[in-house]
């Protein structure tokens, strides 16, 4: 019997993966370092086995799916080679997946997670809908009309993909260790939607997707008039926001999601002008956006005390602004505290003064030392540099982490995409000690 065997699989999108090749029937297993992720959770859920790297692993009949962190050189890939095996890079194999379904790619700089699960919610309670979400979820369910997925532009990975839609989000630089400038991220993008083969669902506010050439049609969305699908009306309370959609120009409903910010309402819209195109039911679209639970990672909030704990993968400080924006408005009479680890020393240096600009929204802001990704060991700067340009900033480790003890009654913002979780656990860990 034929094993698919992950080389990598506590990644989130391998994880993901995974998990939806073991919903639909395979045998799966995997194998990667001892150090505990929150995405083998799971993976642990489903019974599937999680084995240190070792060639020893590696046995016939079986297929290799390898992360993309790991070279050609790992023990396991080599193995694989050495026994005639056939090995798929993650993306590779999931460019040929997705061709069982009408698929849906999402995509952009920014909202990518957040957009898929609104999506799959969304979607999946119309018609059988198997997902993969960049937050290590994934779900597979026989017999799938829909198969959405996150589809990211890093190392331009997702032009193995050939979907038949995809929404387009935002394009923004990011990955300043990969992409030269924004130019270059566009240059990315277009060629992407070159791939799309039914249609393209795009933020019509962004003046670079406006440009986007394809060979499919493009639905715009956004606030701006001009847009196919534009939001209006929005109003925010104690519940969420609700917000009025207009499909070129002539009122289609009032919506209402349990979440803040003007990120969020865009996310929904572009997940209400897919539905329309597909022909999904408004009633239902509407009634799913209203009971979205979330995704991990994206503004998760925990009540400890008289404090509100919010875990957020915020790591760009265009993610940044909007996660300190929802925090002010859903908790407009609470001070807003962000602690903010930052992520990879090239984006740090990158954008050092943006950082600072928008953390200074928040009204308290403690600092981690960076986090340096696989990719790169250690660079010409250090957090220092960032807390100089901001007033009143302070350092923070998990040794000083009981300064947060000042803020009662606040909502504390714990950002990052390295390990800031072992912050907030840490002093999760100080609070119940007192």
């Amino acid at each position: 019997m034929t094993i698919y065997h992950f080389v990598g699989i506590k990644g989130s999108g391998m994880s993901a993966l995974a998990q939806i090749l073991s919903d639909i029937g395979y045998s799966v297993q995997g194998s990667d370092v001892e150090k505990r992720f929150f995405t083998q959770e799971a993976l642990e859920q489903k019974g599937i086995t999680i084995l240190p790297f070792g060639e020893e692993n590696i046995k016939e009949d079986m297929i290799i799916i390898a992360g993309n962190a790991f070279d050609d050189q790992h023990e396991e890939l080599v193995r694989a080679r050495e026994m005639n095996l056939p090995v798929y890079r993650y993306h590779k194999f999931l460019g040929d997946f997705i061709q069982k379904f009408t698929s849906i790619a999402v995509t952009g700089s920014h909202g990518k997670t957040s957009t898929t699960g609104l999506l799959s919610h969304v979607v999946g309670a119309a018609e059988p809908t198997s997902y993969l979400i960049g937050d290590g979820t994934g779900k597979g369910v026989k017999g799938s009309k829909y198969f959405v997925f996150e589809a990211c532009e890093y190392r331009r990975h997702f032009l193995s993909y050939q979907p038949d839609y995809a929404i387009m989000t935002n394009i923004d630089f990011d990955h300043p260790d990969y992409f030269s400038d924004v130019d270059d991220v566009f240059s990315a993008f277009q060629e992407m939607a070159m791939l799309v083969k039914k249609g393209i669902i795009a933020y019509g506010d962004d003046s670079y997707l406006q440009q986007i050439q394809t060979k499919v049609p493009v639905v715009f969305y956004g606030f701006d008039d001009q847009n196919d699908f534009q939001a209006t009306n929005i109003k925010i309370d104690e519940h969420g926001t609700t917000f009025d959609v207009h499909v070129r120009d002539d009122y289609y409903r009032t919506f209402q999601i349990p979440m803040y910010g003007k990120h969020n309402v865009l996310n929904a819209l572009s997940v209400v002008a897919l539905c329309h195109y597909e022909n999904l039911s408004g009633d239902a679209v509407a009634a799913q956006l209203a009971n979205f639970k979330g995704v991990k990672r994206r503004f998760t909030e925990k009540v400890v005390d008289n404090q509100v704990l919010i875990d957020d993968y915020a790591h760009h400080p265009t993610e940044i602004k909007a996660t300190i924006e929802s925090a002010h408005q859903k908790y407009p009479n609470r001070e807003v505290v962000a602690i903010f680890q930052p992520h990879t020393f090239t984006r740090t240096k990158t954008f050092l003064n943006e950082f600072a600009d928008v953390l200074k929204e928040a009204d308290v802001v403690y600092l981690c030392d960076i986090f340096g990704s696989a990719r790169e060991d250690a660079g010409q700067l250090s957090i220092d540099q960032l807390i100089e340009k901001i007033p009143n900033a302070h350092m923070i480790s998990e040794d000083s982490i009981q300064q947060l003890n000042d803020h009662d009654k606040g909502v504390l913002l714990f950002m990052g995409a390295g390990d800031i979780q072992k912050y907030q656990e840490a002093y999760e860990t100080e609070k119940a000690s007192i």
